[in-house]
């Protein structure tokens, strides 16, 4: 990537983070596509880009296997990136405009089962080096489940929102929106337990000098809270000690695991909407989907007329 392709993205993410409140991993995600695209056009200056190199950027993205949704992921990145071009006046013309990208396939959310959740929420008190992990691993698989946070809202929670043994939880979602979320019995305890120990152990850091910490979940990361990676990782081992197959669980599965188990039990679409922090109502729809077909399977595999098929 040339220091000419390097300016423009930076200056493009700089205006994403300013104008729409972008979140750090929407820019890291777009970093890395326009990236990618600029590797790909070699020392081709973004003012020069033609249409048909945009368009044998993505053959080229096909021809490496790329699956049908970061192509389109990669595409909207580009385009988005000459809009912003044409509307700055760096360029006459978007080359980008007309093209039709590989479109996103709506598969349905995997999602897991009520017995499946209850097995991970069991083995998470008892999976760690200490007591005080334990109550950590606990406490952040409950507060996963009951609230349908995404994994990077859950490991940046702030401590206040803890304080004062909360019904509700204040969660700061993408683009800096603010939402809030109910608190089962279960979560509340399980919050309230660690907190205790959170909190003597920043009593101790203090004592030996070290600043206090705003996070509920407080690690030496940079970040200053548990990573992504490493709450997937911790995720992982979780499942293994339930007895579920890894590769079934992860943060967002559990997040699909809240929704779908809340529409299960009668709960109203929208109010998933505003518990899941989603824009759209057509987000959340897909949780029907998700529920039709869970009871379709369960009448064919179920109803004494299926095996008569």
């Amino acid at each position: 990537m040339t220091p000419d392709q390097a300016r423009w993205i930076s200056t493009f993410l700089d205006a994403q983070a300013a104008e729409l409140d972008a979140s750090q991993n929407t820019l890291l995600a777009y970093g890395r596509d326009l990236k990618a695209f600029g590797d790909f056009l070699g020392g081709t200056a973004f003012d020069t880009v033609t249409r048909d190199q945009i368009e044998g950027y993505l053959i080229e993205c096909e021809a490496q296997g790329l699956a049908q949704s970061t192509r389109a992921r990669r595409l909207s990145a580009v385009k988005q990136l000459f809009r912003f071009a044409y509307e700055e006046g760096w360029r006459t013309e978007n080359p980008a405009l007309k093209i039709k990208g590989p479109g996103r396939s709506k598969s349905l959310p995997k999602t897991l089962s009520e017995g499946q959740v209850d097995a991970l929420l069991i083995a998470a008190r008892s999976h760690g080096r200490s007591q005080d992990d334990r109550l950590r691993n606990a406490c952040m698989m409950e507060l996963l489940y009951a609230t349908g946070m995404r994994v990077s809202e859950l490991v940046s929670l702030p401590v206040m929102a803890a304080r004062g043994d909360p019904r509700m939880l204040l969660v700061l979602g993408k683009g800096g929106k603010e939402r809030m979320v109910p608190l089962s019995p279960p979560a509340r305890t399980a919050m309230a337990a660690w907190l205790g120990v959170r909190d003597t152990q920043e009593a101790a850091a203090h004592k030996i000098g070290k600043p206090a910490s705003k996070f509920l979940f407080a690690t030496r990361s940079g970040a200053g809270h548990m990573t992504r990676n490493r709450f997937y990782t911790l995720i992982k081992e979780i499942a293994v000690a339930a007895g579920v197959s890894p590769a079934l669980v992860t943060p967002h599965r559990l997040r699909h695991a809240f929704a779908t188990h809340l529409l299960a039990n009668g709960a109203d679409l929208r109010a998933i909407q505003t518990l899941l922090g989603h824009a759209d109502i057509s987000t959340t729809e897909i949780y029907t989907h998700v529920l039709e077909e869970r009871l379709k399977d369960l009448v064919l595999t179920h109803h004494p007329l299926a095996s008569k098929g």
